[in-house]
């Protein structure tokens, strides 16, 4: 997950996306931490979709045919096998399916880091207590993820280990590779939250040796709200019982989907048996649309281009003096950017000058969050250096008053 300087002719191209995505027109939108942008042309695939809806003539076959091409572009995005993914409503489903899946006994355990994961990758963990299964628990290193805590806590009873790629916030980079490599070597099921890489950075679950990843389709991949894939390798997937099953996840080769087999049922091959009942087929025409914008680029084109914009904006908050998560830019920088001290609070910060700071850009058309006590910019393929600039000069003035 490089972020070397982008080629010009790269840069240039990249620089124009911001021209499929018309609210960049009025607002400077840095918010894709909590959910991203629709292009014009995913807004038309939508119109198209509910059009043909309203008509009443709505043929089942090729929404079946959109779902398929849509696992496909996903699984090209990642470098997976079309058979590796499942469709889902968001990361949290994804998350429980793995959860409640792995063939766990009593006296196993997982770990994770609470304090710099999402909740839902807490309480799908917790969940497996009632079966004696014990949640071991690091702690950051001032925000980052202690890949060696992790490591000294594993031992023959370790099942699973969860990290996010990059954290809500502060925001940094999980050595993903290194604690793929070590889970790899011990047979421990690694499980990552990509819900804020996936679309914004490179992905290769291959070269991570990832056993599992959820994300949902509302932030870097620029989809809807209630969808999201799950990634699980074959070879791991075909080890899970799921906990719940529906036709979907039934092999029996070209029947209609509503046949039934016999009671002497086949799981469908790798991830497809965690597939459930009909699909979220507007999900699927905006994931689609999206994902194909997203791989007109090299995933590793977009990934510098917006780390290196991520880049200018924490130095350009360093220039100003103020206390930029992580100090100076380095590879724990992903495309979030966090200003302030670490709290607790997703409502306001501990220094009231960042709440009134969080307040001017917000009435001067700009777009952030306040998560864990922070303001948190976060950037992707829309976000130009313009913008850059722009927030940097509107948080000048905004200290000044």
């Amino acid at each position: 997950m490089g972020h070397a300087a982008v080629s010009t002719s790269t840069s240039h191209r990249i620089a124009q996306a911001h021209l499929d995505y018309p609210t960049t027109a009025a607002l400077t939108y840095m918010d894709v931490a909590a959910r991203g942008l629709i292009s014009r042309q995913v807004r038309a695939a939508l119109d198209t979709h509910l059009d043909v809806l309203a008509s009443g003539d709505m043929n089942k076959d090729e929404c079946f045919a959109l779902v398929e091409r849509t696992r496909a572009r996903f699984a090209s995005m990642i470098n997976a096998h079309t058979d590796e993914i499942a469709l889902t409503k968001n990361v949290s489903e994804g998350l429980n399916i793995v959860a409640t899946g792995l063939p766990w006994e009593a006296g196993d355990n997982v770990i994770v880091c609470p304090e710099l994961e999402h909740p839902n990758n807490v309480y799908c963990w917790l969940n497996l207590q009632r079966y004696g299964v014990q949640l071991r628990t690091v702690a950051p290193h001032h925000g980052h993820l202690p890949v060696d805590d992790i490591i000294q806590r594993m031992d023959a009873r370790t099942r699973a280990v969860t990290a996010s790629t990059v954290t809500f916030a502060p925001g940094f980079r999980t050595d993903i590779e290194r604690l793929g490599q070590i889970c790899r070597e011990r047979d421990i099921f690694f499980l990552v939250d990509a819900a804020q890489s996936c679309g914004v950075l490179h992905t290769d679950v291959v070269a991570s040796r990832i056993d599992g990843l959820a994300v949902s389709t509302q932030k870097g991949l620029l989809g809807l709200y209630g969808m999201g894939f799950l990634y699980c390798r074959r070879a791991w997937a075909e080890r899970i019982q799921p906990a719940y099953l529906a036709r979907f996840g039934v092999d029996l080769g070209d029947a209609h989907e509503a046949a039934m087999g016999s009671e002497a049922y086949q799981l469908m091959p790798a991830a497809r048996r965690f597939d459930l009942g009909n699909y979220n087929f507007l999900g699927c025409v905006a994931a689609e649309a999206a994902l194909g914008q997203l791989l007109a680029y090299a995933p590793q084109e977009v990934e510098r281009y917006v780390v290196g914009l991520a880049h200018q904006l924490a130095q350009g908050f360093l220039d100003l003096a103020l206390p930029v998560c992580g100090g100076a830019p380095g590879k724990h920088l992903a495309g979030i950017v966090s200003v302030g001290e670490l709290g607790s609070s997703h409502y306001g910060t501990d220094e009231e000058r960042f709440n009134q700071l969080y307040t001017y850009l917000f009435d001067h058309a700009v777009r952030l969050s306040i998560r864990r006590g922070v303001l948190r910019f976060s950037l992707h393929l829309y976000n130009t250096e313009d913008d850059v600039q722009r927030v940097l000069a509107l948080t000048r003035e905004g200290l000044r008053r």
